[in-house]
């Protein structure tokens, strides 16, 4: 165990690998607490809807669920881990060996790093697309340093000149979206455009020696902190049922009035009843036999928080989400109004 206690030289072995075990540990864990807690949080904090809802789910729903809510944040980790990283490298190579975060900068596959770059283009919005210019071209630039010793004015070209250049060409077309927002009060929205081009020639070499851990080491252990609660936010408020309305008929003899309509989320349907999961976490079973029809509502469509579009391009939105045929709704359903599709 003196190994632990080393201060100088790359991490032990047997340490490294306690690391490494810890953390595969640790990772498949968190997508299974994740959806624990989405059922949890669905049920209203009550045990038996929540063994319901664990009986009915399916696992594949979950999972997708999971996966498109959260798939922005995986291309995330793996650039800052390697931009950090390698900045901490090449600014102190003396902990190049001692660093965690160094030496999965230094072992991440370049192929890696290019699927997660082009996945971040697709899946982050317009407004964090300067960031990941950033990220790329930091990344180059160290990359740059690390691994080759060509002439000056090659190495002073991609430390230098192709960040200054990326940040220009990306400040001309953002340009008008910071008028926007610098207009319309969006602070943050201009800072997220404006601030990041500025920034990337800055990371493509060292750092002073004294403040590498500052700038490399503490910015990655807070991410590490906030992330988990910021994905688990994210994820809580993830849909995992279907939004349904149900037209319901009364039952022979039964001195309940005319049609009604319940709403919610659907459970299942099975050979003698419909289950409906309410808002306020009610469970209604309702008999097929009473049922006159049922239809899916469409989610609501929350208001976008930045009226700021860069040539035309909302900066909420993403790529993605522009190529991807969407299904949008002309007409809505008055069962998800809570009223009968015929009144009569």
């Amino acid at each position: 165990m003196t190994d632990i206690f080393v201060k100088g030289g790359p991490i032990p072995p047997r340490r490294r690998r306690a690391q490494l075990n810890w953390l595969l540990t640790v990772l498949p864990a968190f997508p299974l607490v994740l959806l624990v807690l989405r059922l949890w949080y669905l049920s209203r904090q009550d045990l038996p809807t929540m063994l319901l809802l664990v009986q009915y789910i399916s696992p594949l729903g979950m999972i997708s669920a999971l996966f498109i809510t959260l798939i922005w944040t995986v291309p995330a980790v793996i650039l800052v881990l390697r931009a950090l990283g390698g900045i901490l490298v090449v600014s102190r190579p003396d902990e190049a060996g001692r660093s965690l975060l160094a030496v999965t900068a230094l072992r991440m596959p370049d192929w890696v790093v290019l699927l997660a770059t082009m996945l971040a283009a697709f899946t982050w919005q317009l407004r964090l697309l300067p960031t990941l210019g950033m990220l790329v071209v930091s990344i180059l630039g160290v990359t740059a340093t690390l691994r080759f010793r060509a002439e000056r004015w090659l190495m002073l070209w991609i430390t230098v000149g192709v960040p200054v250049l990326v940040g220009a060409l990306v400040l001309i077309f953002v340009w008008p979206g910071i008028v926007d927002a610098l207009r319309a009060g969006e602070t943050t929205t201009a800072l997220l455009l404006a601030v990041p081009p500025l920034l990337g020639p800055l990371l493509t070499g060292p750092v002073p020696a004294w403040s590498a851990q500052l700038v490399t080491h503490w910015p990655a252990v807070g991410a590490a902190l906030v992330a988990p609660l910021a994905v688990g936010v994210l994820f809580l408020r993830a849909p995992v049922l279907p939004n349904s309305a149900v037209e319901v008929v009364p039952a022979a003899g039964s001195s309940a009035g005319g049609t009604q309509v319940v709403r919610g989320q659907l459970i299942s349907v099975d050979d003698t009843s419909t289950t409906m999961l309410q808002s306020e976490g009610e469970v209604v079973f309702i008999p097929n036999d009473q049922v006159r029809s049922k239809t899916l509502c469409p989610e609501p469509v929350r208001p976008p928080d930045s009226a700021v579009s860069v040539r035309g391009w909302q900066v909420e939105e993403s790529a993605l989400s522009w190529i991807a045929p969407t299904h949008r709704d002309s007409e809505v359903d008055p069962r998800c109004l809570g009223r009968p599709l015929d009144p009569s």
